[in-house]
């Protein structure tokens, strides 16, 4: 399990001492080189809290603020997550903000990119299996979780069946979990299983891809990624394969009791999105 971090205005420049050798050398090589450091982060659970409803998903009020104020004290930030770039963005806030104009948001698991310097997303085609997906699921979902509660969020390049609000949401979760992986095959999909939602989506790209291929191409040194949720421990194989090509790195928890993976694996864990807001704050005062 990382160390624990709680950071408060009372102590602005407190940082981490993290509760391994690899992270301890990832920050200190942040703390040395930042003009060479990719800071990278999911979005829902790491930069935002996780709601009922997805839709109403916002970023923690002081996560830009923080983003700002250290961004232009590293070489890059990037957002990696599940949702759509724009949705991110739009939820994020991410837009039109002095401090963020380098800012890259790496959405559906890096096959969309949007650059804050032009606004613009870029993407390669819809793959055809998400299609035939949207139009069987209501007939699933009908036949094997009837009844209210079950939610279908459509993100465009996949598709998401939450099960927060059912009566049941673990029992909900546990029987759509085979439905949906045969489902999914049959479309040649994948199912990306999180805090109580099963992601249909493309296979071929995650967030360790995302993360691997977004550092090769900026050249970047140290790297620190902030995650929650299952889908974020790919981006933690990434980080580790990294370092032992000798780019240090530092892997950050945002810490839930739905999901015990990545609290494990963590060199440093906080408290949920304020705990990651107050840990982007520090290291910006650090380094200014």
């Amino acid at each position: 399990m990382g160390s624990h971090i709680d950071v408060t205005p009372d102590q602005p420049d407190h940082l981490p001492s993290p509760a391994t050798r690899a992270g301890r050398e990832g920050l200190d090589a942040l703390l040395a080189d930042p003009r060479r450091a990719v800071v990278a982060l999911d979005f829902d659970g790491t930069l935002a809290d996780i709601v009922p409803d997805p839709d109403q998903a916002r970023a923690h009020p002081d996560a830009v603020p923080a983003l700002a104020a250290l961004a232009p004290k590293v070489a890059s930030v990037a957002v990696i997550t599940g949702r759509p770039a724009e949705v991110a963005v739009r939820h994020g806030g991410f837009a039109d903000v002095p401090g963020l104009e380098h800012l890259v948001v790496l959405g559906h698991y890096g096959a969309e990119r949007w650059d804050a310097a032009t606004g613009t997303v870029t993407a390669p085609a819809a793959h055809p299996g998400v299609a035939a997906v949207r139009v069987e699921l209501p007939a699933l979902l009908d036949r094997v979780a009837p009844g209210p509660g079950t939610a279908v969020e459509d993100k465009g390049r996949s598709v998401a069946v939450h099960t927060r609000r059912a009566a049941d949401p673990g029992a909900a979760f546990e029987a759509l979990r085979g439905p949906l992986t045969d489902l999914a095959t049959r479309h040649g999909l994948i199912v990306e299983p999180g805090r109580l939602v099963l992601e249909l989506r493309p296979p071929g790209m995650d967030k360790g891809v995302a993360l691997r291929e977004y550092v090769r191409a900026t050249g970047a040194g140290p790297v620190l990624y902030a995650g929650d949720d299952l889908g974020d421990l790919p981006a933690y194989a990434a980080v580790d394969a990294l370092r032992a090509e000798g780019v240090p790195g530092l892997l950050v928890c945002s810490g839930s009791d739905e999901v015990t993976e990545l609290r494990e694996r963590a060199d440093v864990e906080v408290a949920g999105p304020a705990g990651v807001v107050a840990l982007l704050r520090a290291l910006a005062r650090r380094l200014a």
